[in-house]
């Protein structure tokens, strides 16, 4: 996880320009030239210059780092409707504010609403008195559109709590994260990667042992100790120095 960081001040997963970016630089790795290009269709400079600074600050863009490596392999193997899903994924390891707002959408029931003010109230349960009112309100806006973007909302106004459907790439893409981030056994399946998915574990375990009959990772459960290993997949991408 890193540290205090968060755009959600500003700006929410920014899924629309992320997929921008990386549709159009996929082939070469180029990601910065496709910001440099503008394929996220800002009109100044300074837009430009703030998106791209947003976009970094959650995904990384750059393939030197193993998770975006990761993320760069499970968008070009996914579908369009779960590209959103790894998004989110991705970006609550980036984002504290995004992180810590997982408890409000797994705590609200399929069908009830996710009320910005319950957002709110629970960033100052968390902060208090850290953020004005205004900014506070905001904040609580551009997360929940942030969920809204991955599915977990729906609604232009009413907000309603969905749970979008999850396979197995999504499931094996959250479980890498925590792998990657030094956890391993059970603390991955407990990790905020795979919280944020709001499926219980047994769902979670079963979609493990789909991805284990594709070769994307090793799932092993016996004894109620488990086990969960990426080896030929960090192999197949030439990540190195995680293999324990």
């Amino acid at each position: 996880m890193k540290p205090d960081k968060t755009v959600h001040t500003s700006r929410t997963i920014m899924f629309a320009e992320l997929s921008k970016v990386m549709n159009h630089g996929i082939e070469n790795d180029n990601y910065s030239d496709s910001l440099q290009q503008n394929v996220i269709s800002k009109t100044t400079r300074s837009g430009i210059t703030k998106t791209s600074r947003y976009l970094k600050s959650l995904y990384d863009l750059d393939v030197s780092h193993p998770q975006f490596l990761a993320f760069k392999h499970f968008w070009s193997i996914s579908g369009e409707k779960d590209k959103p899903l790894l998004a989110i994924i991705y970006a609550i390891g980036s984002d504290y504010l995004l992180k810590n707002s997982i408890p409000v959408i797994n705590n609200t029931e399929i069908g009830k609403k996710v009320t910005v003010e319950s957002i709110e109230s629970y960033l100052e349960n968390l902060y208090p008195q850290k953020y004005s009112a205004n900014t506070k309100r905001s904040m609580a806006q551009n997360i929940a559109s942030s969920w809204k973007q991955a599915g977990f909302i729906t609604g232009k106004v009413k907000n309603i709590r969905t749970q979008p459907e999850i396979n197995y790439l999504v499931v094996t893409f959250a479980l890498l994260l925590a792998y990657l981030n030094g956890l391993r056994g059970d603390f991955i399946l407990k990790s905020d990667w795979v919280r944020a998915l709001s499926l219980d574990e047994r769902t979670v375990r079963s979609l493990a042992i789909e991805a284990g009959k594709r070769d994307l990772l090793q799932y092993q459960f016996a004894g109620n100790v488990t086990s969960i290993t990426f080896k030929n997949l960090l192999n197949k991408l030439n990540i190195n120095g995680f293999e324990n």
